[in-house]
């Protein structure tokens, strides 16, 4: 097996393995942490409800970090082209990225209704300041010797940007990404718990939750551990494919 695609399964065993160990060793009592093996055997139980839950998890969370991206490639792109305009909006994002998305979720779901709406909405919002800002400073970061060269070819606005700006930006918007698939999912999974609809984890994490059901409870919460690491996993591949030009790939697949 190729040393790259090793390093993480190991990782994730001895991981696991330390888990197991520290819930078996210390005792420690079933509501306050539960060990893997039980968490697995459970899930193994109730297969389809979680498989179910999941994937309207990760439909909300891919959706929405989507849209997120649309938004902050026209916002960035903007503000990448006017200090003005940089200016006036950076306050503006600064706000919504510190401002803790938890405490509105609730006026979001009266305002839009319950269901997928307010899910996606949430999540759009809470990862694209980030992006907004990697887009700025990717595309700040283009070659300025590639600009003088487009330039005197007299290429226009559009040709910079598609065949140097969007590309100058790529790496960081991909660094971002890694940090907004998470957060994504987090946000997905808080709204399904409070918008009033049965469906996602965040549901199957709020009922088993309010009913004291820790087995339950550890499997939604297991479960969204794995669709972070699947989701960083197909990023990486995406990264790997999308940026073959980039010295940082070339290094990798040597």
């Amino acid at each position: 097996m190729n040393k790259r695609l090793l390093a993480p399964v190991v990782g994730i065993l001895v991981f696991l393995g330390a888990w197991e160990l520290l819930v078996r060793a210390g005792n420690v009592r079933p509501f306050v942490l539960r060990a893997p093996s039980r968490i697995v055997r459970y899930l193994a139980q109730h297969p389809s409800g979680y498989a179910s839950a999941a994937w309207v998890t990760i439909q909300h969370a891919a959706i929405g970090t989507i849209i997120a991206l649309l938004v902050a490639l026209l916002l960035g792109s903007a503000m990448a082209a006017s200090e003005f305009f940089e200016h006036a909006a950076q306050p503006v994002l600064t706000l919504l990225q510190v401002t803790p998305f938890v405490a509105y979720i609730a006026s979001v779901v009266l305002w839009i209704g319950s269901g997928t709406k307010p899910a996606l909405f949430i999540v759009a919002l809470v990862c694209m300041p980030a992006f907004t800002f990697a887009t700025v400073d990717g595309m700040r970061s283009a070659d300025p010797a590639t600009r003088e060269l487009l330039a005197s070819v007299d290429a226009n606005r559009w040709e910079v940007l598609w065949r140097l700006r969007l590309p100058s930006a790529m790496p960081s918007l991909f660094t971002t990404a890694r940090y907004n698939v998470g957060l994504a999912l987090i946000a997905a999974y808080l709204v399904e718990g409070g918008n009033y609809a049965a469906q996602g984890l965040g549901f199957v994490g709020k009922r088993a939750a309010a009913l004291n059901q820790g087995d339950a409870l550890w499997a939604a919460i297991f479960t969204m551990a794995l669709l972070g690491t699947i989701s960083l996993v197909l990023l990486s591949l995406l990264q790997r494919v999308a940026m073959r030009w980039h010295v940082s790939q070339r290094r990798q697949l040597r």
